[in-house]
């Protein structure tokens, strides 16, 4: 899979400004390029998050029509799951970033994203683009068709259909339908043209399917008159795969969202809805009537007799053959008066220039990052893998732009090697996501105009080579990156930084004080340099006794750390205070957190986020002390019930055996744990004899469609699964059963422990369940009828199995009173003495 993997990042010739390992490209590869050189026309496909792209398309448009294709996601993600770690909000939004970036490089498009925030699933447009602010995102929107200029818009949802899908959904294809006219129109935010011009799109298409129509047989029979249908399971003999294979593997890089998957092939259709705009004259070519040869630019003509020249006799052997004619196109190109045509052939013309005379460019430095002030050695490497005649002018490099001559000859396959001071400015910025730099609303983040769209922070470290081939000079630009080697991975790219010279961190974001007695909160202090030293002090509003105030230290190395320990007491009374911690070096205050996400399917990321911490009294109660806790996917609350005391062991599903759980209180089990281990089904009759005999089973939500349950009784008697959720964190609640064990001890619940809930109340609840069950609690989002399925109990023999649906993977990481004291409860459910079947039921 990963030799696969490493040929496709190649195959489009698509360039990602990501720090990684250099890409290499087979004739085929570089003839795909040229191919791609030759078509004038871009197609902008939008929906709402990562993954409701459709890479069969996108992979389509860019592979085998040849459009410089991209993908306008309006959210990052970052109101998801995470199947494959801990982070969640906007560490995930940063993950999932870059996984659309990955599967980007696979399936030949750009990525572009809007400022708005994914706060989680919405019902309907209404709430969605009022917490959103439509007038923001939908300047988002024009801002990228201005700037990408497309022929062809194609929506992945139906703006028609408001209030049947996620409101996200159809937002972005409302957006998408309006934004389509405003574009062109000079009236419509007109402070965007003082950094872009108006650009109205030719045409709009839904993308549909037989699935927004009900079923296969009423597609079958519905009007078809504005339906455009593309084959999407084309072969590409030169690559040796065929369109959906590709494209398989693109939407395999969502793995936090559990799409790895299996490749498909073979013939399949895909349906696009005309809109609005220009009719194509040909229901199979959405570029149909639209001129995409080089004629549609002035001057296009000579530069066309020379490419269509190249790729007519390409030469798959000796591709450098070719260089000559190349060189000679990339002049006529540079002197386009098209500035958008000109810009864009310009950067694939070098690229393939690069590839055909196997051009090596490199720019690197034996550290992974550096504070501003600091000075950093570069080597820069050059090599010309061909008999094509070359020299290298010269290296500038940024963000100082100072420049080096060489005026050197590049000998076939013969390194020239360069090393370059480069001084990272003093007042320079640091690496971080851009939308992160300022606190944001629910809904939308905040960015200059510059950077919005874009989906990373551009790289501010660079170097740019002149290299002079046939007596035309031409610069390339490559990000100075860390380059570093592994016993057991060989050679390692990673993208370079540019960090605080200090960082602090504390393990936990949230601090539970069930009673009065004090705790100790360590704080983690990082070194970006040598020779770090100052005070530390918890900045906080008063009524919290931290002692000492002030804490000195002195770290001797970069990258050493050293853990400071304060004494927090909390007051008499429940209170909820944030702590945040601040070092003092040379006169300046530095408050932030360093994160690094590191997968092996995307570039390493550092992120810089205030390391602020919550720490909250809490008169809580609980029975019991050892809790068995059975992982699921991300979640953080093992080490939440660790904050009130209880003694939490994770286990995997294969250590679960009766004898051992005989040892624990109650057993948890962790968000979508049944989907994500199979094997889990294994154990079920494990698990159900653990509360016959007495035990207490908490079953956190589960899905039932997508990825599939993996088991057929999930409880001892009735209880299936639905989509139903309620999405308003503040949506009142009901007490079912208010005598109920669950609402009474041994903390009893009131309609307050209901207050200060993040992002919904709880999502995927049982919609039936066996009479044995008691309903506990009642809610429901605006204008919708009661949701009863939130938190469900029955007795089983002599122990209580309990489902609920209630968030409690967000309320606890968030320290939200209630949601704590609710849990308790759970896990002290028929512990206490008060414990007969009928207070159960309530």
């Amino acid at each position: 899979m990963q030799r696969i993997l490493s040929f496709l990042i190649g195959l489009a010739i698509t360039f990602s400004i990501n720090a990684q390992k250099p890409k290499t490209y087979t004739s085929s590869n570089i003839y795909e390029a040229v191919q791609k050189l030759n078509f004038l026309g871009t197609a902008l496909y939008i929906a709402a998050h990562p993954d409701d792209e459709n890479t069969r398309l996108i992979s389509y448009l860019s592979n085998e029509v040849k459009a410089r294709t991209a993908y306008l996601s309006l959210t990052r993600g970052d109101g998801g799951q995470n199947l494959i770690g801990p982070e969640l909000r906007e560490l995930l939004g940063v993950l999932r970033t870059e996984e659309l970036l990955a599967a980007r490089n696979i399936d030949g498009g750009q990525q572009f994203f809007s400022r708005a925030n994914d706060f989680g699933f919405s019902k309907h447009p209404e709430e969605t683009l009022e917490i959103w602010n439509k007038k923001e995102v939908l300047a988002d929107v024009v801002w990228v068709i201005r700037n990408f200029k497309p022929d062809v818009i194609i929506n992945r949802f139906d703006h028609r259909t408001p209030g049947t899908t996620h409101g996200h959904h159809t937002s972005s294809a409302m957006l998408s339908f309006e934004a389509f006219d405003m574009a062109g129109n000079p009236n419509e935010y007109p402070e965007q043209l003082k950094y872009t011009a108006t650009w109205q799109p030719e045409r709009l298409f839904f993308n549909t399917s037989w699935w927004f129509y009900g079923s296969p047989e009423n597609f079958e029979k519905a009007n078809k008159t504005k339906l455009l249908h593309v084959d999407i399971g084309t072969y590409y003999p030169t690559l040796g795969m065929s369109n959906n294979e590709i494209a398989s593997i693109a939407r395999s890089q969502h793995l936090s969202q559990g799409f790895g998957g299996i490749s498909s092939r073979g013939s399949e259709q895909e349906y696009l809805e005309y809109l609005k705009g220009s009719f194509p004259n040909d229901e199979n070519n959405i570029f149909s009537g639209i001129n995409t040869t080089w004629g549609r630019v002035k001057g296009g003509e000579a530069i066309a007799e020379i490419l269509l020249d190249v790729q007519n006799h390409f030469n798959f052997k000796n591709p450098s053959e070719h260089v000559p004619q190349l060189v000679k196109a990339y002049q006529l190109i540079n002197n386009l008066e098209d500035e958008y045509w000109r810009k864009v052939k310009l950067e694939e013309i070098k690229k393939i220039i690069k590839a055909c005379s196997g051009l090596f460019l490199e720019a690197t430095v034996n550290q992974a990052s550096a504070v501003p002030g600091e000075t950093i050695d570069v080597r820069a490497s050059t090599i010309n893998r061909s008999d094509i005649e070359m020299k290298l002018k010269s290296i500038k490099t940024t963000p100082t732009n100072e420049t080096n001559n060489y005026n050197k000859t590049l000998a076939n396959n013969q390194e020239t090697s360069s090393g370059i001071a480069v001084t990272i400015p003093q007042n320079g910025p640091y690496t971080a996501p851009y939308w992160l730099k300022e606190e944001g609303t629910l809904g939308m983040y905040k960015a200059p105009q510059e950077l919005r769209g874009k989906p990373e922070t551009p790289r501010l470290v660079k170097a740019y080579f002149n290299i002079d081939i046939g007596g035309v000079e031409i610069p390339f630009e490559e990000d100075i990156v860390y380059k570093y080697s592994k016993p057991d991975k060989g050679e390692i790219y990673q993208p370079f930084q540019i960090l605080p010279p200090v960082t602090a961190s504390v393990a936990n974001k949230v601090a539970i004080f069930s009673n009065n007695e004090s705790k100790q909160i360590s704080v983690t202090i990082t070194a970006g340099k040598d020779n770090i030293s100052g005070p530390l002090h918890l900045k906080h509003n008063g009524g919290w006794n931290v002692s000492p105030e002030s804490i000195n230290f002195n770290i001797a190395n970069k990258g050493d750390t050293k853990t400071i320990h304060f004494k927090i007491t909390p007051p008499d009374n429940e209170d909820e205070e944030t702590m945040t911690p601040v070092i003092k070096v040379n006169g300046k205050d530095y408050n932030k957190a360093l994160v690094t996400i590191a997968y092996d399917h995307i570039p390493t990321q550092s992120v810089l986020l205030p390391d602020s911490f919550k720490v909250v009294r809490l008169n809580i109660k609980k029975v019991g002390e050892n809790i068995a806790y059975i992982a699921g996917a991300g979640d953080a609350v093992p080490e939440s019930l660790r904050q009130i005391g209880y003694n939490v062991t994770v286990i995997q599903p294969e250590n679960i055996n009766s004898a051992y759980l005989k040892n624990f209180d109650a057993v948890v089990v962790g968000i979508r744990a049944y989907n994500i281990h199979e094997s889990l089904k294994f154990k079920q009759p494990i698990l159900l004899d653990y509360v016959k005999n007495g035990g207490n089973l908490v079953v956190q939500y589960n899905t039932a469609g997508r990825g599939g349950l993996n088991i057929d009784n999930l409880a001892p008697y009735l209880l299936e699964l639905s989509r139903d959720r309620v999405t308003d964190e503040n949506a009142e609640v009901t007490f079912n059963a208010p005598s109920n064990a669950l609402l009474n001890t041994p903390n009893k619940i009131t309609q307050n422990d209901f207050n200060g809930w993040v992002q919904e109340r709880g999502l995927y609840f049982p919609d039936k369940w066996g009479k044995e069950f008691t309903s506990v609690l009642s809610m429901h989002d605006k204008g919708e009828s009661k949701k009863d399925g939130s938190l469900l109990i029955a007795p089983y023999g002599k122990g209580y199995y309990i489902y609920t649906g209630l968030s409690f993977f967000r309320e606890l990481p968030a320290g939200v009173p209630g949601a704590y004291k609710i849990f308790a409860n759970m896990l002290s459910v028929g512990k206490t003495a008060k414990n007969d079947a009928n207070y159960i039921k309530g």
